[in-house]
């Protein structure tokens, strides 16, 4: 847990500080006056180190949900009203023209996005990309109940979502989650057949949880280990074993074992394996939740060969761009996605606790910045939507300035910032508060 929350807090400084400083710079090259630029809030005045120079004052504040920049004569979270209620001055942010108002507003947006972008590149460059090519899926898919719902049958073959086609399999469950009322055509024992991905199958999906499962490789049940009371391990079973047939019926792959086995709950079942080149019967006694404890070994390229490709220079620019796309597109869907209350995708908002889990239990560098890359793309566009209080916000007053010619009151602005700033409230609140709910009823 330490070490997910260190790299959380690590990938939340580099994102504030780097975002602030996309407000900060084109304000100084503007001659705009900063008071201050902190890395999370100094609520109440508190803050855990701060100092003065050339007339910013920079710091730490000890509340860790953000970062701000407080530029002179701009109406933002300070709501330093006193301030504004006096005369502008030159070095003011609300006497600058409207272009430079508009640079300094999107500076954070921006840095952001290029961001997001240049780590993808120094990613691809560093450590290359490994991925499971679809067509490597020679045995096909396994998938859920919302799968099954939408007719995928364990053994299919994706070929495209939506027109798409499947290049990389880690693309499937994602273009299958935001694809509704689209379609998907597999390739069913040589035929293709094209299959519909309807509301009901999706609001399935995100009421159990089941996007990562939605499809998976089929693999050969080969055993890693076993449980703690594993009725297979006490049945003589060992760790290599392949099972290759329940109850005298020939079984290849691990689904088909998963959905049998349950069925016997309470009873003994025969289970057929090989070792060692000779098959063995072993009488298993299934446990009455319908398990007997026996791990699946989860490598994918123990069945499939991996793809690895390495990439110059160039190569890296050019893919950090498809990254870039694909992550940021998928997001953007995703979002509208929790706008359709028919599928109940609210509920699975999240806040820091969900963030948190991303990271991985050991510090893994690619993982870290791939993750910071997702996230610094996913405040960018969180940032420019038109909410007062959010960068996108102050954007859209100044874009109206522009084409009406007329600036809106300080009061108004007023306002508006505190309206925005009880939605954003409200949203904290929501969405922490569903970690915590899921977090009890686990």
């Amino acid at each position: 847990m330490w070490i997910k929350l260190a790299q959380l807090l690590l990938g939340l400084s580099i994102l504030i500080i780097l975002h602030e400083a996309g407000h900060f710079i084109p304000a100084k090259l503007f001659k705009t006056r900063v008071e201050k630029f902190y890395l999370f809030f100094d609520a109440w005045g508190k803050k855990l180190f701060s100092y003065k120079f050339r007339g910013t004052e920079y710091g730490i504040g000890w509340l860790p949900l953000g970062g701000y920049v407080k530029i002179s004569g701009m109406v933002d979270e300070s709501m330093d009203k006193d301030a504004m209620k006096e005369e502008p001055k030159p070095w003011e942010f609300r006497s600058k023209p409207a272009w430079q108002r508009l640079i300094i507003l999107t500076g954070g947006v921006i840095v952001n996005f290029v961001l997001g972008y240049l780590i993808y590149v120094f990613v691809l460059l560093g450590y290359g990309e490994d991925f499971l090519a679809n067509k490597e899926l020679k045995y096909g898919i396994w998938t859920n109940e919302a799968g099954q719902m939408m007719g995928l049958q364990n053994g299919d073959k994706i070929v495209s979502v939506n027109g798409k086609e499947i290049v990389n399999y880690r693309e499937t469950a994602l273009e299958i989650t935001l694809g509704q009322d689209g379609t998907i055509v597999v390739d069913r024992n040589g035929e293709m057949v094209t299959l519909n991905i309807t509301e009901e199958a999706i609001t399935k999906l995100v009421e159990t949880r089941g996007y990562a499962s939605i499809v998976a490789p089929r693999m050969p049940y080969i055993i890693q280990g076993f449980s703690d009371t594993s009725a297979a391990k006490d049945a003589g079973l060992l760790p290599e074993d392949s099972l290759v047939a329940f109850n005298g019926h020939p079984m290849s792959f691990f689904d088909q074992y998963k959905d049998s086995i349950h069925t016997y709950a309470g009873q003994e079942v025969t289970l057929t394996a090989v070792r060692n080149g000779l098959s063995k019967n072993f009488t298993v006694r299934v446990s009455n939740q319908g398990l007997i404890g026996a791990m699946l070994v989860p490598n994918l390229d123990r069945f499939y060969n991996l793809s690895h490709k390495e990439y110059t220079f160039g190569e890296a620019m050019v893919g950090a761009l498809h990254s870039t796309w694909d992550k940021l597109s998928g997001y953007v869907r995703q979002f509208k996605l929790l706008f359709n209350t028919n599928t109940g995708a609210y509920k699975e908002v999240g806040g820091f606790y969900t963030i948190l889990q991303q990271y991985p239990d050991t510090w893994d560098w690619q993982r870290f910045w791939e993750f910071t890359a997702f996230l610094s793309l996913m405040l960018g566009f969180l940032n420019i939507l038109p909410i007062p209080a959010l960068d996108g916000g102050h954007v859209m007053f100044v874009l109206v300035e522009m084409i009406t010619g007329r600036q809106p009151s300080t009061k108004f602005l007023e306002y508006a910032q505190m309206v925005g700033f009880f939605l954003l409230l409200a949203l904290l609140v929501f969405a922490n508060g569903q970690d915590l709910i899921r977090a009890f009823s686990e």
